[in-house]
């Protein structure tokens, strides 16, 4: 069996080998330093406090959840301090339940679902013009506000902003004045975006959700400057299948009753209706005995017995 010598290295033959390890290990140190995407922070216990930006306090099974510069989780038997999730630059507004995970709306316009179990942040989605509305900029009487007053009023937009539903599996739906997109929260699909049509606007604040659905009322003006307000309305949308359109008054109010049912008080003209979002219809009298007045008895009147 012949054997050759090991060669010794020469001066010319190991500056070649030095480089390439300069190289493998810069790119290393780069791709170790790199900005995380979207600046996600995810730390143990004892690295931040929480510090309620809403005081808003959320159980999710055996953990509590707080909203504060990020997300903080607690065990709620013991009252530990469990993990924290930050974003850089950002804060968290205002958190909801998409089945087991858990929705955040950030002030930077970013939508975030998180596994809380194992505290695995899972999708971000940007939402056009949500920071805008959030922060209320160029609005009447903006300028003058407090800082104090400007995140209350970011708080509770990114509350109305955030709809979340169950059916046919959990979903969520981010309403802004000009655009509203639904995802898919097991995997962040984009399921549905709507605009509303020209010269109208869907008002985030009076928006309700149920089981299945999210309803989002609708303004519509003459002109941008006669501030003439013209019958309005009320889009429906599902995860699965056709949403749907009612017709309402510019004034019209939402009420959610249980998973299914949304009161639709439309003045003293039109009256109140209850709306059944598992048929996509309003409910017939018949079936709401204590409301009278909810809806139209149906052709042919109520069965007897």
């Amino acid at each position: 069996m012949s054997w050759k010598p090991l060669r010794s290295l020469t001066r010319r033959s190991v500056l070649p080998a030095l480089a390439a390890l300069l190289v493998l290990g810069a790119g290393a140190a780069a791709h170790a330093n790199r900005p995380v995407p979207f600046g996600d922070r995810v730390a143990e216990p004892g690295v931040a406090d929480a510090s309620p930006v809403g005081a808003q306090v959320l159980d999710a099974g055996a953990l509590e959840l707080k909203v504060g510069p990020g997300l903080e989780a607690y065990d709620r038997a013991t009252g530990d301090h469990l993990w924290s999730y930050r974003r850089e630059d950002a804060t968290a507004l205002h958190l909801a339940m998409a089945g087991e995970s858990a929705v955040v709306v950030w002030d930077d316009g970013l939508v975030t679902s998180v596994r809380p179990s194992d505290h695995q942040v899972r999708w971000h989605r940007a939402v056009p013009g949500l920071a805008d509305w959030l922060r209320a900029d160029g609005e009447p009487g903006a300028a003058d506000r407090t800082e104090e007053q400007k995140r209350a009023t970011a708080v509770r937009r990114a509350a109305a902003a955030l709809q979340t539903a169950l059916e046919d599996e959990p979903w969520v739906a981010v309403v802004t004045p000009s655009l509203t997109m639904g995802f898919r929260d097991r995997d962040g699909d984009l399921r549905y975006n709507s605009r509303p049509p020209q010269g109208c606007s869907y008002d985030p604040l009076r928006a309700v959700h149920t089981d299945n659905a999210v309803l989002v009322p609708r303004t519509c003006v003459t002109g941008p400057n006669t501030g003439k307000l013209l019958p309005g309305g009320v889009n429906g949308f599902r995860l699965a299948g056709r949403g749907w359109q009612l017709n309402a008054g510019p004034e019209v109010v939402l009420k959610r009753l249980d998973a299914h049912r949304v009161t639709v008080e439309d003045g003293p003209i039109l009256g109140t209706k209850v709306f059944d979002t598992r048929r996509g219809a309003p409910e017939t009298v018949c079936t709401s005995p204590a409301l009278p007045f909810a809806a139209v008895a149906p052709q042919g009147g109520c069965p007897t017995g």
